[in-house]
C-alpha cells in the first residue's frame, strides 16, 4: 500500500479509526478483532484510538485493550505499525463527553495508555480536544515532559484551529507531528486546518472521513457527485470519497471507522484507485 509521513513514522495512506469497535452499537469481540485482523492483512500501518473510546462506565481505555489484543494475535510482523492514541476526552458513561487537559492528567493518561497498549512508549500521542478551562499551552506542555521522558515518540492534536495548530507547534519546539480534524464530504470547515498542515508538513488525519458512524453508509446519496464518480468506476463512493481526501494534500491520511472487516478491506481499496483531474474538480466542488 502507498505509503505517508506521520513525524519520522512511514504508514499506510489509510488508517484504521477504532471508535466504532468500543463504543455504543459496537461488535462483539470476536469480529472486532476480526476487524483489525482484515486491516492489517490489507496493509494497513496505522490504527487510531484513544482512551476514551469505550461505552460505559468503568472501561476506559477499552478500545487500547482490544488493539493491543489484536496486535498480538495476528499472525504477521506488527513492528511497522504505528498506534496512535489520545488523552484528555472523557466519557463518564452516559453517553456525554467531558474534557480534562490539565498536563497532570494527560501526563497520568498517557501512562496509562500506554500500559494498555503494552508499549515502553506510544508511538504517537495526542492531545484530544482543547480544555477551554486549561490555558492550550500549558496542555501541549504536557505533552513536551511526555516526549522528554521518553513516554512517547511523537506529539499530535486533535480537534484545532490554525491558531492552535501554530501554538502547538511552537510550544513543541517544531515537533508537531499530527493533527487530527474531522472532515468529509459533509464536513469540510477544516479545509483551512488541511491546508495549514500541508504548508507545515504536518500530517493532517480526517476523522470520520466518510461522514460518521451513522452517515458513512449514505455518502454516495447525500452527496451526489461521489455516488457517479464511484459508478463509472465501479467501485463504492466510500473509495471514491477516500481518494479525493487523499488527493487534496500529501500529508493527508484518512482513518475511516470500521466495525467489520468488509469496511475497512473496502476502504483500503482507496489507495489504488486513480480518479482524473475533472473528477477531483467535481467532488471538490460539490
Amino acid at each position: 500500500m502507498e505509503s505517508r509521513t506521520i513525524g519520522d513514522r512511514s504508514v499506510s495512506a489509510i488508517g484504521l479509526g477504532g471508535m466504532p469497535l468500543s463504543i455504543e452499537g459496537r461488535p462483539d469481540r470476536e469480529r472486532s478483532i476480526a476487524t483489525v485482523h482484515a486491516a492489517l492483512d490489507a496493509g494497513v500501518t496505522l490504527i487510531d484510538t484513544a482512551d476514551a473510546y469505550h461505552r460505559d462506565a468503568g472501561e476506559v481505555g477499552h478500545n487500547e485493550e482490544l488493539i493491543a489484543e489484536a496486535l498480538r494475535s495476528w499472525g504477521g510482523d506488527t513492528s511497522s505499525v504505528l498506534v496512535a492514541t489520545k488523552g484528555g476526552h472523557l466519557r463518564p458513561g452516559d453517553g456525554s463527553w467531558t474534557q480534562d487537559g490539565r498536563p497532570e492528567h494527560l501526563k497520568a493518561a498517557a501512562k496509562a495508555s500506554a500500559q494498555r497498549l503494552g508499549v515502553e512508549a506510544i508511538g504517537l500521542y495526542q492531545f484530544h480536544r482543547p480544555d477551554p478551562s486549561v490555558p492550550y499551552a500549558e496542555s501541549v506542555g504536557a505533552l513536551v515532559e511526555l516526549l522528554d521522558e521518553g513516554v512517547i515518540q511523537q506529539a499530535g492534536i486533535s480537534n484545532a484551529d490554525v491558531a492552535q495548530i501554530d501554538e502547538a507547534n511552537a510550544v513543541l519546539g517544531g515537533r508537531l507531528a499530527s493533527v487530527q480534524n474531522q472532515f468529509s464530504p459533509a464536513f469540510r470547515s477544516s479545509l483551512g486546518e488541511l491546508q495549514h498542515c500541508a504548508e507545515l508538513g504536518v500530517a493532517f488525519l480526517p476523522w470520520s472521513p466518510l461522514g460518521g458512524i451513522a452517515r458513512a453508509a449514505e455518502v454516495g446519496t447525500a452527496h451526489a457527485a461521489f455516488g457517479r464518480v464511484a459508478e463509472s468506476h465501479g467501485v463504492s463512493p466510500q473509495q471514491v470519497t477516500l481518494a479525493w481526501e487523499l488527493s487534496l494534500a500529501p500529508v493527508v491520511v484518512p482513518i475511516p471507522g470500521a466495525s467489520r472487516p468488509t469496511s475497512i478491506q473496502d476502504s483500503a481499496g482507496a489507495v489504488a484507485l486513480e480518479l482524473t483531474a475533472d473528477e477531483l474538480a467535481e467532488l471538490s466542488d460539490h
